[in-house]
């Protein structure tokens, strides 16, 4: 049970009747070591299930009807034109609040929040979360691998890749493409199936009535699949043709060869080449060896969630299981990073009027039950992960207009270093002097603690979010599966809710100080450097030049004289 602050607002236009008394009940709330794009939701979920939700509500006593007709009775006679007789000053009454005082001194009492708990069982040895949930007639299962490309070298990097998709379009055993999409949508089943370098995922949602007839085919499309030519060759075509464009979003590959520069060759550096996309690298044979390492019982975590009694949904989940060879060899562990940990500057020359400036350096903060951790969270929001009321945009956008967005990012994984930095996009002649203003933000918050009104906002964002992490069941049990199997424990989100709301002002300044070095920035910029100016650049320090050549290894070359 947690207590959960809220506040209601309420812009009033006209006195509120002394006899009017209101309550206010509301439920708050909140929320890898790669750099990407998109805001990395985070980690994966499920797809969109049947909601559980805390209730909100707003409750008024109603004035009564003769509360009513003296209410309009007094508006009736101010309306009418008349001498007002002396009054005393006990004849006065009392102006009732308005607007925002209105507001302010509405009564607001303290709730309790008990966010449902997915319980923990096991069938054939297999763990399940389950969670019941009986708002609509449907029934959702979620299935968790272990284990990803990341895990087994570059040579099975576009196997890797190719298989969660392929596990969905290539067919089954019994089973061709076109005759599995028309079971699915015969039957209205809703799958999807997605991974990474650590991870494979699969869900299932189905009407109560056809779970036995969806979990049978589902599993069939996990346990027997077809991997299909042609939808490979489909696959590898698609890919094939994101990689040849990827230099025409210049964001894009920005990220994509920071990333290259900063991990070098480690899963997380890796971009997608025409190499790694052979015909031999993706062919029915190598991805039956991986689906047989990876998609097996024991990588294996399970979730349930929806309109199924235990005594119903155990025995459907038993067939399922019941005979499932099991992985053909232990998962190597995931490579530990060896980041590059080297100042300077570099830049990808490309005839753009902006440029993309990316720039970070190593920081061994991880995410682990520390105070450290979450001033670290904290900070980076109040930094340039916070929106508009963060210092970052602050500054760039609205005291210099240099650039529309301009945001920072702290990485935290578990086990490995992280990285800390900050991203923007400006106009070419506005690069250098938005690098220098980042650069002394990034000082400043080493020694200038946030204020009271900047740690209340960023803690706030957080706690007011909370909620939305319990807007469904399946998500509930999607982020218990992933922390099971990243040996979280099991309230960590409480935690962090906990952890967050106890940072103050000195601990995000002394974090900052102790692990953010803006003199030991690696910068990237994909830009134009004539237009950007040769002689800027080198004054931000050594300059090097990344050449792309048809997205292979990235030879380096000295800037001109």
């Amino acid at each position: 049970m947690m207590p959960i602050r809220f506040l209601a607002l309420l812009m009033a236009t006209a006195a509120v009747p002394s006899s009017v008394k209101a309550e206010s009940v509301d439920a708050v709330a909140q929320p890898t070591s790669a750099l990407t794009p998109t805001a990395t939701k985070a980690a994966p979920t499920g797809a969109d299930f049947p909601s559980v939700t805390a209730a909100a509500a707003n409750r008024a006593a109603i004035p009564t009807a003769t509360e009513a007709a003296s209410t309009r009775a007094a508006f009736a006679a101010a309306s009418t034109p008349q001498s007002a007789p002396p009054t005393t000053p006990l004849d006065t009454p009392r102006a009732a609040p308005i607007g925002r005082d209105a507001a302010l001194a509405l009564p607001v009492r303290p709730i309790e929040f008990d966010p449902p708990e997915p319980e923990l069982r096991e069938v054939h040895g297999v763990p399940v979360l389950y969670l019941e949930d009986h708002t609509l007639p449907l029934v959702s299962v979620l299935a968790r691998f272990t284990g990803g490309y990341g895990r087994l070298g570059r040579e099975r990097y576009g196997a890797g890749t190719a298989l969660p998709t392929l596990l969905r379009y290539g067919g089954t055993e019994s089973l061709s493409p076109e005759d599995l999409d028309e079971r699915l949508e015969f039957f209205a089943l809703q799958t999807s199936f997605g991974g990474g370098g650590e991870a494979i995922f699969a869900s299932l949602n189905t009407l109560t009535e056809h779970v036995d007839t969806a979990v049978a085919l589902w599993g069939d499309m996990l346990r027997r699949p077809g991997f299909d030519a042609q939808q490979i060759e489909v696959w590898r075509g698609s890919e094939l043709e994101r990689v040849l464009r990827r230099p025409d979003d210049p964001g894009r590959l920005a990220y994509s060869e920071f990333n290259r520069l900063l991990y070098g060759d480690h899963p997380v550096g890796w971009e997608m080449a025409p190499s790694d996309l052979e015909p031999e690298d993706v062919a029915p044979a190598r991805l039956h060896e991986l689906h047989r390492l990876i998609v097996c019982p024991d990588n294996l975590t399970l979730g349930v969630t929806g309109d199924a009694a235990w005594e119903d949904i155990e025995p459907v989940l038993a067939r399922l299981l019941e005979g499932w060879p099991e992985c053909t060899g232990p998962l190597p562990d995931a490579p530990e990073p060896n980041i590059l940990r080297e100042p300077g500057l570099w830049i990808i020359p490309r005839d753009l009027d902006q440029s993309v400036i990316v720039m970070a350096h190593p920081t061994d903060v991880h995410q682990d039950d520390s105070p450290e951790y979450f001033a670290a969270q904290i900070g980076n929001s109040i930094l340039g992960g916070g929106g508009f009321s963060s210092r970052l945009l602050s500054r760039v956008r609205t005291e210099e207009g240099y650039a529309y967005s301009a945001s920072s990012l702290w990485t935290t994984p578990r086990r490995f270093d992280g990285i800390v930095g900050a991203i923007t996009r400006t106009r070419s002649a506005n690069t250098v002097p938005a690098i220098a203003l980042i650069l002394d933000v990034l000082e400043e918050t080493r020694s200038k603690a946030p204020t009271a009104e900047e740690l209340g906002t960023a803690i706030d964002q957080i706690v007011n979010g909370f909620v939305f992490n319990f807007e469904d069941a399946s998500q509930i049990v999607s982020r218990k599966m992933a922390y099971l199997a990243q040996d979280f424990p099991s309230d960590w989100l409480e935690r962090y809710l906990a952890g967050v709301q106890e940072v103050t002002p000195e601990s995000v300044r002394s974090v900052f100080d102790a692990k953010l070095r803006p003199q030991d920035m690696t910068i990237l910029v994909v830009g134009d450097p004539e237009r950007i100016g040769w002689e800027a650049l080198r004054s931000l320090g050594p300059v090097t030049v990344l050449d792309m050549e048809m997205l292979g290894d990235a030879p380096v070359r000295p800037p001109p004289n």
